[in-house]
């Protein structure tokens, strides 16, 4: 039976008083309104009264309002977890306002091309968030901050932005200290894309910390931002190659490609007995956060097998990467390999990418690892059994996916 959140992970209790705050006033959407109108107002007069939004994807107020319908609808949120939505939704429209301006300032900025961008993909919890911080220790890489995400417009001091962005990827582990051995969350370090397309409205970082079923994303809206940001980022700067992650983009490789053409794509795997009740416990934490109600049973198939529709993607990519349906530019790391030979493992991807490996990198990797021992906040726990999974289920639907990348079992 799947555990029931309220007892694996005791609320703070500022967390509960405020959650009861809420309920005392009838519901909190009293007392935290997400009403669209009065956001984009707030945004605008927060800005000294700035009013484009930018037109890089499209129709972004439709987005936020189908966003926001479908919070009010299906994702329960408690007072806590609407404050979240609302500074996001807000600092979101900030950003675009200020984006905007920027651009309008300096047309140039879109004419910036994104050149051969290393793209870290795989099964959510399969290596994909410590790759990434491992490529960009690369001297000549780089990848988005999450201060720069949070704040890429200088419209204050950077100590004052960082310090701003310090605070907002605090108080995830404040809402939820489980958090903290599930994912490590500072400002300094590299967030993933979709993290960085929030203010377009469409980012699939919504699903993840909101049951809003009903709510699709718009992939290739979210990717126009997205490019935007990077190309205002890398604006000015010395040549640098970027470095980018989500595992979202396994399912969307003809827009990445599209975006991209000339990206590498690094796929991580790992057993999906281990991915498969981590990806679970982890949107289960990040849900949490924000409503007293998360339905386990949606994150799990009925049959417990995992991830499956995951694992049949890589096998698809394969074939339409053999048949020249997609570029042949793909590098495949084992978490297995990298968590024993971190610098080997980064060396052989290199050099399947034809990029150089430089030793001041080798050395990064290797004091940045003995800074950062894992679990060095706490254990992850998520045993299949309590998040509904079926290990043998899991083992029957992942035998092919297993077998064709060679991926090994974890003890």
């Amino acid at each position: 039976m799947p555990l029931d959140l309220h007892e694996a992970t005791p609320r703070p209790d500022w967390v509960r008083r405020m959650i009861s705050m809420g309920e005392s006033v009838g519901g909190a959407h009293h007392l935290v309104p997400l009403d669209p109108d009065e956001l984009i107002r707030l945004a605008r007069k927060s800005t000294g009264g700035l009013s484009d939004f930018g037109d890089w994807d499209g129709d972004w107020r439709g987005r936020l309002e189908s966003l926001l319908s479908a919070m009010e609808q299906t994702a329960n949120l408690h007072a806590v977890g609407r404050l979240m939505v609302r500074q996001e939704v807000l600092r979101g429209l900030r950003t675009r306002l200020l984006l905007a301006r920027t651009w309008n300032d300096d047309p140039s900025i879109a004419e910036e091309a994104i050149e051969e961008p290393l793209i870290i993909t795989g099964p959510g919890r399969s290596g994909t968030s410590i790759l990434f911080e491992l490529l960009c220790l690369d001297p000549s890489g780089h990848g988005p901050l999450a201060w720069e995400s949070s704040h890429p417009i200088a419209f204050a001091p950077e100590a004052e932005r960082k310090a701003m962005a310090e605070c907002e990827q605090e108080f995830w582990e404040d809402v939820n200290p489980i958090i903290g051995t599930i994912h490590e969350h500072r400002a300094d370090l590299p967030v993933e894309c979709i993290v960085v397309q929030i203010p377009s409205f469409s980012s699939a970082y919504w699903w993840i910390v909101a049951n809003i079923p009903g709510w699709v994303p718009d992939m290739q809206a979210s990717m126009q931002y997205h490019k935007a940001v990077l190309q205002t980022l890398q604006h000015g700067r010395p040549p640098f190659t970027w470095i980018l992650k989500t595992p979202i983009y396994l399912m969307m490789l003809d827009l990445l490609y599209g975006t991209f053409p000339d990206a590498w794509v690094v796929r991580t795997h790992r057993d999906p007995l281990k991915t498969a009740p981590s990806g679970a416990s982890t949107m289960a934490a990040c849900r949490f956060q924000r409503s007293d109600q998360v339905d386990l049973s949606s994150l799990t198939p009925p049959d417990g097998s995992g991830s499956g529709g995951t694992h049949d993607q890589m096998l698809a990519v394969e074939q339409r990467m053999k048949a020249g349906e997609l570029p042949d530019r793909f590098v495949d790391v084992h978490f297995s390999d990298l968590m024993a030979n971190p610098v080997e493992t980064v060396a052989t991807a290199y050099q399947r990418v034809g990029r150089p490996f430089d030793p001041a990198h080798a050395d990064a990797i290797v004091e940045y690892l003995a800074r950062k021992p894992r679990g060095s906040k706490g254990s992850h726990h998520y045993r299949p059994e309590d998040w509904g999974f079926d290990p043998d289920a899991i083992r029957a639907a992942s035998r092919a996916y297993m077998d064709a990348f060679c991926v090994s079992p974890e003890d």
